[in-house]
């Protein structure tokens, strides 16, 4: 141990010790006034369009930034309220300045450029795939559940084969152990997550951000195997309206709303509404059930940003949701009187969300500043599955104080304290044994706890990030997690980073596994649970080469997760029951995965990437074995060309999925390995775009999802045992219109 220590002190001594020679792009902004006269603007916005990133001017007007040895840099400058200013620059030009003028003295101008649909950020020290706003534009990404299609880091797959809730896997692990974030506000906790990815329209979104790994402690203690961030579109967004139509073979229906209004130059606000309906009567396979629920979705948000002339800035908003499925058996009616001569399920989700976020420079450099973020969620599940009802309500405050001070260029920190309160109630009455069970009775579960972060960078050749939190939980007691992220950049072209960390989340045994409700098995009752405790680590290469229109990229990843402590929901042990049980052994995953991404000519992207799981964990009876229903592998192929201007464009994507492991119940064995392949191509107009494409053009269905469909109320009924697609072949088209500012 000691020896690893004096490694790790040597190898740190050494990365913080380099220095890389850079060459600089340094530039004003300027803003010209009514009578002419032109003077700088602080905390102008400047878009970098070639690598995709922002930079902000100082109080001063001045910027700069690495231009990483590219020939040429496109740039545009902007400011809430004013015009847009662009400044191309050559290989030996390294000076921009920008005048912008209010918006009232001319018409904006529109930049227009194409955007990278799925990359690997170069700034940050823990390696993100980006998946931008045209890659959700790739497929139909109705929600967040079908955004995932083009990457291998995440699978997303059905829980169950009756209630349509689709869930996540991350480093081959469930995505309970990913944190998901809002513009960096936990969200999808306890009953809120078994359908949380059906409540983000995927149309809502301007990016998403995939950390793998336990990534900051800044936003609590609940990522394992890493954190998902969502990035909703901007209040400051010059689009007053835009609309999404769609619609698919399966006659299902959504429509999306954003308007982005800014009213004047300190205040902005985004209203986003969507609304969806599926009739949900197909049933491809004959087996009398549903294959996708009848569903109703109603969502609102809307958001407000204040800017003041210091610098300060609030951001408040709120989101509500209604949500209504039918599922079971096709002639199942929900007005019925429920009996055991049907199965049927309906289930009621509603949802209310509220924050506030106020961030004060208190430099006019904003070297220093402090933050505050306050968030309130209430959920509500009313539901049945057959003669089992499962009634719960939660209420979660969250609050985070975080102050951040730049020492300088190299050095910055950031401390602060989090609190989280939730109150939940769970009942679960299963009217056909007569048992009634209140899981954790007004379970009230609070934390509350102090981080420290401290960043060390030299230019783009080092990175380091190393935090550590304490929190104090009422049930479980103290909770430390330490966090170290470590990048080093040998050339601006071959990147290296590190990272390891432990994690903590408290156990939701309904909610985490919302299946075992659509089967005949009785649930245990179950002691005490430990809180789950694991340590994640990793490392990645990313190499830069140079060929293609623009340069392509080759990544290498490894990461294992180790859990000291896991809650087990075990269908193998017993099988007249589900078995709830803390892990007496040993529960881990290694990952490995390779992508590549290539521009071979201009407008024609190419994407592949490939990624193997080994997770195993161990289970009463059998002792240490392979992961139930967890994919060993899966590789993906995207291909995109577009016209120019993107009048036209075509996208194909082919995904391998392999096998895993069914349980012996469901016959036993690994399920086969099969491929699915989705298109689309869209038409773009001046403000239009029409876009008509195919999901599982190979019409791949899991035979026989449903065990003992004939005998709903049979204890070998089980709708929980899903590895591969449910719904066959789907066409669908649609539209999105932009009206801009």
């Amino acid at each position: 141990m000691k020896s690893i220590k004096k490694f790790l002190l040597i190898t740190l001594a050494i990365l913080m010790a380099n220095t890389i020679y850079s060459q600089k792009v340094t530039g004003v902004v300027k803003v010209q006034k009514p009578n002419g006269s032109v003077e700088p603007i602080s905390y102008a916005s400047i878009y970098w369009l070639e690598e995709q990133e922002v930079f902000e001017s100082n109080e001063k007007g001045l910027f700069s930034f690495d231009r990483r040895e590219r020939d040429e840099v496109s740039l545009v400058a902007t400011f809430v309220g004013h015009t847009q200013d662009t400044v191309v620059l050559s290989k030996d030009n390294n000076v921009a300045e920008f005048i912008i003028k209010e918006g009232a003295e001319l018409e904006a101008a529109r930049i227009i450029t194409r955007q990278q649909g799925n990359y690997i950020s170069k700034l940050s020290s823990v390696k993100t795939e980006v998946i931008s706003a045209a890659g959700l534009c790739k497929m139909a990404c109705c929600s967040l559940a079908e955004s995932f299609e083009n990457s291998a880091s995440v699978t997303v797959g059905y829980s169950d084969a009756i209630t349509g809730a689709k869930q996540i896997r991350l480093l081959g692990l469930s995505g309970i152990y990913t944190q998901m974030l809002d513009e960096n506000r936990p969200i999808m906790r306890g009953i809120a997550s078994p359908f949380g990815l059906s409540y983000i329209p995927g149309q809502w979104l301007e990016s998403i951000q995939i950390a793998k790994g336990p990534s900051s402690v800044i936003n609590g203690l609940e990522a394992i195997s890493g954190q998902i961030n969502m990035e909703h579109r901007k209040p400051t967004t010059e689009q007053p309206l835009f609309v999404n139509l769609f619609l698919s073979s399966s006659l299902r229906k959504e429509a999306n709303v954003a308007s982005s209004i800014q009213l004047n130059n300190k205040w902005s606000t985004v209203v986003l509404a969507h609304f969806s309906n599926a009739p949900g009567d197909h049933d491809g396979n004959d087996d009398g059930f549903r294959d996708d629920p009848r569903t109703t979705q109603y969502n609102l948000s809307n958001r407000w940003l204040y800017m003041a002339e210091n610098g300060a800035q609030l951001r408040f908003g709120f989101k509500a949701l209604k949500d209504d499925r039918l599922a079971g058996q096709i002639d199942f009616n929900e007005d019925a009187q429920r009996d055991t001569q049907s199965w049927g399920s309906n289930i009621k989700n509603s949802g209310f969300n509220g924050y506030v976020k106020f961030g004060i420079p208190l430099t006019p450099s904003n070297s220093k500043n402090i933050a505050a973020v306050l968030d309130y969620a209430y959920h509500e599940l009313d539901s049945y599955f057959g003669l089992k009802e499962y009634k719960a309500n939660q209420n979660s405050l969250f609050a985070n104080l975080i102050y951040q001070n730049e020492l300088n260029e190299n050095h910055k920190y950031s401390l602060g304290f989090n609190a989280r309160a939730d109150q939940i109630e769970e009942h679960l009455k299963d009217y056909f044994r007569a048992e009634f069970y209140d899981f954790y009775p007004d379970r009230n579960e609070g934390a509350i706890g102090g981080y420290g972060e401290y960043t060390y960078t030299n230019g783009e050749k080092v990175s380091v990030v190393a935090g550590f939190r304490l929190d104090y939980n009422n049930i479980y007691g103290w909770l430390p997690a330490p966090r170290i992220n470590l990048k080093y950049a040998f050339d601006p072209r071959l990147i290296f980073r590190a990272l390891g960390g432990r994690g903590f989340r408290s156990a939701y045994i309904i909610p985490d596994n919302m299946g075992i409700l659509s089967t005949g098995r009785r649930i245990e009752s179950w002691g005490e649970l430990d809180i789950e405790d694991a340590w994640t680590y990793g490392a990645n290469l990313t190499a830069y080469l140079p060929f293609g229109y623009e340069d392509a990229s080759l990544s290498f990843d490894y990461f294992r997760s180790d859990f000291n402590k896991q809650v087990i929901v075990d269908q193998e042990y017993d099988l007249s029951k589900i078995s709830v049980y803390n892990l007496d052994g040993r529960s881990f995953t290694n990952t490995y995965q390779i992508d590549f991404n290539l521009e071979p000519i201009e407008r024609l992207t190419l994407l592949a990437t490939f990624r193997y799981t080994d997770a195993k964990t161990t289970l009463k009876g059998q002792g240490l074995v392979e992961k139930p229903l967890t994919s060993r592998y899966k590789g993906v192929f995207n291909i995109q060309y577009a016209t120019r201007m993107n009048i036209w464009t075509f996208d194909f994507t082919a995904q391998l999925n392999g096998p895993s492991r069914i349980p012996d119940f469901a016959g036993g064995g690994n399920s086969p390995v099969y491929t699915m392949l989705f298109a689309q191509v869209t038409k773009k107009f001046r403000d239009l775009e029409l876009y008509v494409g195919a999901e599982n053009l190979t019409n791949y269905k899991q035979e026989n999802p449903i065990i003992d469909a004939q005998n709903a109320y049979s204890e070998n009924f089980n709708a929980s045992i899903i590895w591969g697609p449910l719904m066959g072949t789907k066409v669908y088209a649609g539209l999105r219109y932009t009206l801009w500012k």
